[in-house]
């Protein structure tokens, strides 16, 4: 009586590297290992990042959750482990937008607006330092509050700030100084 084998597991074919020498880990992507390092050392100021340009701490935190969750979802595609962090602070950036947005369109459906309530936490030098910054930041347009957010508060270079808002270094430089100039006009007016 002849021996059958057992068929093997139904794999896709395996497709050789074209390029020698490549390291099979940088092909698979990021480890859950690297992904949750990055996690225990960055949540903190990606939490900073996401409050800069949010403004409830429950909303950055589900920001930030988000973003390590989508990460986690596609940490296949991120192939090269050390651009993990840049990922993580553009999918902070892009989720801390549609927060915004939805908080707008929100804000549109509602007939009357909540009026906003400081934290117990903060003191009053704190706060009134902090309300005086926020609202100059607010007066500043969209690209240049994330410019100043990621070069200054989150302190990024203008290369990283550039790849992570995926605009020219030329660009982040402009944005940056005429984020500034109108911080200097608006913080030296009389409240």
């Amino acid at each position: 009586m002849p021996v059958i084998a057992p068929m093997p597991a139904a794999r896709p074919a395996r497709i050789p590297n074209q390029r020698e020498g490549v390291d099979e880990s940088a092909v698979a992507g990021t480890t859950v290992d690297h992904l949750t390092e990055t996690y225990r050392a960055h949540y903190r100021s990606l939490l900073g990042l996401a409050a800069l340009l949010l403004d409830d701490t429950a909303s950055c935190e589900d920001v930030v959750q988000e973003a390590f969750i989508r990460v986690h979802s596609a940490r296949k595609r991120v192939r090269d482990p050390e651009k993990t962090l840049a990922y993580l602070r553009q999918t902070v950036v892009n989720l801390s937008r549609s927060a915004l947005r939805r908080r707008i369109l929100g804000l549109k459906l509602l007939s009357k607006p909540m009026p906003d309530m400081a934290s117990a936490e903060e003191g009053a030098y704190d706060l009134l330092e902090r309300d005086s910054l926020i609202k100059a930041m607010k007066g500043l347009q969209r690209r240049q509050r994330e410019v100043l957010v990621l070069r200054y508060f989150s302190d990024m270079t203008e290369a990283q700030v550039a790849e992570t808002l995926g605009i020219s270094l030329g660009s982040v430089k402009a944005y940056g100084s005429r984020g500034i100039a109108a911080l200097r006009i608006a913080m030296e007016e009389p409240a």
